[in-house]
């Protein structure tokens, strides 16, 4: 169903303004490296990450309208994607490599190769965009309407409403001005704690606790996505915390039950939910994927086929309307063939050329699921470890199963699990991107060409981020302990060493599996599930 009929961008597609030039590409490429390196720290440090469209955004309006006095919205725009793009690599690379430096030390192999974490993260980096290509047609024009993208929306009313002036104005600055003296008043002063949680003691509910977020960009999330998307992520997340933690706890006593190492009776909610919901959530997530994925089928094809006959009857060129030409899709195919033969070729995925090929439709599949995920509960939300821990289990499996054992099977694992994670990040980065775009009317294939530059861009500098990381503090630390990290270091050496927790993994795609049934969105439902509550 098309959704997008009477919809008309802010910069009509017969108008061409400035965009794609050198201001907006010095300032994006900085603003990548910059929230690339401060991501990568607040995700090691708290085990989350941030959406950096609208902070870019305003950083990039600031500069460009008020200090060069330059009027584009485009401008703006281009400067936000290239420097988001940067964002979202650091988000994908720090679920899965640090496990890597970890290794190394207790191997006493020194670090691992600065050379080796550029390339793993050029190839996701690249790999996600290309993805995003031909599925823009289908996930951000078709389903306009339906997929709110919440931080896309919401960066391109901040960018339309620095460029009207006036009351929209006011009132976009007056939240960002709110947001920020509450953050300044909550996290810098220290006034009053942002984050509260209470462990509940009695016998009724033992082994559960509740909490809340008083976040201002959660606050701004749910308000896009409207009650109906957080009502199901709510339902996930009571399903996980007041019943199945509680029955585990009653029944459980001072049994210690795989993969948990204490008796359960000495447990708290967050000790719990570690050892075993994470791991129902991670298949109910993996599971959802896989059907949300199913029911896409038929739009995705849909746009291949409206691009294929594009492109043959010429019209990707004069024909077409600049606010709706991508990248071409040999280039596409071109991109997708040299990331194959570069995943084959270096020695950190020592996989055959079939297997290759295999990770990089695994990684679509995953591109797919993350821009349909970011389009109905937003990029702060986007279960990336999740994602990724469900790449673990299947390569970690065949590669086992092929005889890739011991350390050179298990770091192949993590590189092969990194790819994908940057992949899904990356790939929900752009959905929201070319969301915001499509609202204020730039041309797609010039924010294509952006996201390109801004992940060349921050993974020239992360792997040097990681390892002055490492250096300083030492991951799995008090100062950075690494939880996805560590997670995925640990599913990998679950599934070597045949000591996996299946069961419970099971357990969450059969809960998958039963929400489907009953026509309750799996996506959302199965991410409440997976997340803290």
């Amino acid at each position: 169903m098309k959704n997008n009929e009477g919809f008309k961008p802010f910069i009509p597609a017969d108008q061409n303004p400035n965009e794609l030039n050198a201001t907006s590409i010095i300032m994006g490429a900085i603003l990548a490296i910059v929230f690339g390196a401060a991501n990568a720290y607040l995700g090691l440090r708290v085990g989350l990450t941030i959406s950096a469209s609208i902070p870019a955004a305003v950083i990039s309006m600031g500069v460009i309208r008020f200090i060069l006095k330059r009027n584009s919205v485009l401008e703006n725009n281009m400067a936000q994607t290239i420097g988001s793009a940067g964002e979202s690599l650091a988000a994908g690379a720090i679920f899965t490599l640090p496990a890597l430096f970890i290794w190394f030390n207790e191997w006493d192999m020194g670090t691992p190769s600065i050379l080796s974490i550029f390339i793993i993260s050029i190839i996701g980096g690249v790999l996600g965009i290309l993805f995003m290509i031909p599925l823009r047609n289908a996930l951000i024009v078709q389903e306009h309407g339906v997929l709110p993208y919440p931080e896309g929306t919401a960066c391109a009313e901040v960018l339309l409403a620095g460029e009207s002036g006036g009351a929209k104005a006011s009132t976009v600055f007056k939240g960002l001005g709110i947001a920020a003296v509450y953050k300044f008043i909550a996290d810098g002063l220290k006034l009053f704690p942002s984050e509260v949680h209470y462990e509940i003691s009695n016998n009724t509910m033992r082994g559960t606790g509740v909490g809340m977020d008083v976040l201002p960009a959660l606050l701004g999330v749910g308000y896009i996505t409207g009650p109906r998307i957080s009502s199901y992520m709510f339902t996930g997340g009571i399903l996980g915390w007041f019943v199945l933690m509680p029955l585990i706890a009653f029944f459980g006593g001072d049994a210690v039950l795989f993969p948990g190492t204490d008796p359960i009776s000495s447990m708290d909610s967050w000790g719990i939910w570690g050892s075993y919901i994470r791991y129902i959530g991670a298949g109910a997530v993996a599971a959802g994927g896989i059907i949300s994925l199913i029911k896409s089928l038929p739009m995705i094809f849909s746009s291949f086929r409206d691009a294929l006959k594009a492109y043959g009857s010429g019209a990707g060129t004069a024909n077409t309307l600049r606010t709706d030409k991508d990248l071409p899709l040999p280039f596409v195919g071109i991109g997708v063939v040299a990331m194959i033969i570069l995943i084959w070729l270096i020695p950190q995925v020592p996989v055959s050329l079939l297997s290759a090929a295999l990770i990089v439709l695994f990684g679509f599949f995953f591109a797919t699921v993350s821009s349909r995920m970011v389009g109905l509960i937003g990029s702060s939300n986007n279960p990336v470890s999740g994602m990724a821990i469900a790449t673990l289990l299947f390569s970690t499996i065949l590669l086992k199963w092929s005889g890739q054992v011991g350390r050179e099977g298990m770091m192949a694992a993590i590189g092969i699990g990194s790819i994908i994670c940057i992949i899904a990040a990356i790939a929900g980065d752009t959905s929201q991107d070319l969301k915001t775009g499509y609202i204020v009317g730039a041309t797609p294939y010039r924010q294509q060409i952006g996201e390109l530059i801004g992940v060349f861009a921050s993974a020239i500098v992360i792997g040097f981020v990681l390892w002055l990381l490492n250096e300083s503090w030492g991951y799995g630390s008090p100062e950075l302990p690494a939880p996805q990290a560590i997670l995925m270091k640990l599913v990998v050496e679950g599934v070597m060493n045949g000591n996996l927790p299946w069961l419970l993994v099971l357990a969450g795609v059969a809960i998958a599996v039963l929400a489907e049934i009953l026509r309750i969105p799996v996506l959302p439902f199965a991410v409440g599930l997976y997340l803290p509550f």
